[in-house]
């Protein structure tokens, strides 16, 4: 009788923030499912806290971008764990953080790797020669160095089948994006005590109207534009509030030298609260909630808004089109651009009707076509069938 052996997988990202915010369901999905599971990614302070929720993680430095010898050191810390643990499938994630696990999978013999395009790099916002540059390259680590190519947004799948990213097109999956649209995410299960609590530490009132952002503050997520448009949006409404949930990095800076955080912090109506991971019950708090973007993938914070019942204010670029439907559940504003911006959210603002309407629409539209179940139902299913396979090989060479 053949003996078989616990299915070992790696997960590969930047950051263990990441790990936290995108990919634990997973994790924990695979893991119910009898997987042994580790991550690896870069320590930034929640290794304690993934650790004791039952986490396995692997301290591998990964920069978020291009540094040779940084980058070179990675590979050769991944393929030394690689080889030490013998994984059985190797999943990557992130930009960088995929093209370097991918070389390092490749070259420890891995029999299954896996990469899930959050968000293709190149996007319609850049120039066409650095569009073209790197397309080349996701679309040449696809084909050489990738066995399943999975994809959240459809306009990245449709285009990955179109343009031949794998030399086998049932090798290239559209999985989507979503939530715990049963339980965490939704608006009846968030506990009234706590969001009173927390909008009394975060100073709101009752009568205050709150638009919120959750995400990076990088200048590629429009955080700028967002500051300009509220700023004339907050000299007509006194009880408007702005929410910025996220990593804040005060390195950030506007076309005028600016400091990201001296702006906000300069202003009574704007409210920093950092990285947070109580993200229903700041919803909750929330009538509004914005992502004005320059390039996304299928992004995670419109769906958790759209979960919890709020009108969506976003750019009209991938992704976020996928998610909002311009005049039904919110609006689609052009990119880089505050007049539209402000236009969008006053409407919002001075009409408590449409966001009542709006917000319905979108917690309807999540339950259509955002439920996390099925995302990750169809990523096991392709775990169950890449370790059957290797199961039944090894079966085949003991005899």
């Amino acid at each position: 009788m053949a003996v078989i052996c616990l299915k070992k997988i790696l997960q590969v990202c930047a950051i263990d923030r990441s790990v936290e915010s995108l990919l634990f369901p997973l994790i924990e999905k695979l893991m119910d499912e009898g997987y042994e599971v580790h991550t690896a990614c870069s320590d930034t302070g929640r290794f304690d806290v993934l650790t004791a929720k039952g986490l396995t993680l692997r301290s591998i430095p990964i920069k978020r971008k291009i540094d040779p010898i940084s980058n070179l050191g990675t590979i050769g810390a991944l393929y030394r764990l690689m080889k030490r643990e013998k994984y059985d499938v190797v999943h990557v994630h992130t930009p960088i953080a995929a093209v370097l696990g991918r070389v390092a999978a490749r070259l420890a013999g891995v029999s299954h790797v896996i990469y899930t395009a959050h968000g293709y790099f190149f996007h319609e916002g850049m120039s066409k020669s650095t569009y073209q540059m790197y397309y080349t390259l996701e679309k040449w680590f696809a084909r050489h160095m990738t066995d399943y190519l999975l994809l959240q947004s459809r306009e990245d799948y449709e285009l990955s089948v179109q343009d031949g990213f794998s030399s086998q097109t049932e090798r290239i999956l559209h999985i989507g994006n979503g939530v715990d649209l049963t339980e965490r995410f939704h608006p009846r299960h968030v506990a009234r005590e706590k969001v009173q609590s927390i909008k009394s530490s975060l100073g709101l009132q009752d009568d205050h109207v709150v638009i919120t952002y959750v995400g990076r503050m990088v200048s590629e997520k429009g955080i700028f534009e967002l500051l300009e448009a509220f700023r004339k949006l907050a000299g007509e409404f006194p009880r408007l509030r702005l929410l910025l949930v996220g990593d804040v990095s005060s390195s950030e800076r506007d076309q005028r030298g600016q400091n990201f955080v001296e702006l906000c912090r300069q202003h009574p109506q704007i409210i920093l609260a950092g990285f947070r991971t109580d993200i229903p019950e700041l919803m909750a708090t929330s009538d509004i909630f914005v992502l004005p973007s320059h390039r996304e993938g299928l992004p995670r914070s419109i769906i958790e808004a759209m979960a919890m019942a709020k009108p969506i204010v976003a750019t009209n670029i991938r992704g976020c089109r996928e998610e909002v439907r311009d005049g039904v559940n919110g609006f689609l504003v052009e990119p880089k651009q505050v007049s539209p911006l402000y236009a969008a959210l006053k409407k919002l603002v001075v009409d408590s009707r449409l966001r009542e309407a709006f917000g319905q629409n979108s917690r309807s539209i999540a339950l259509e076509h955002f439920d996390e179940r099925a995302v990750l139902a169809k990523q096991a299913a392709l775990f169950a069938q890449l370790t059957g396979q290797l199961r039944e090989e090894r079966e085949q060479e003991k005899g």
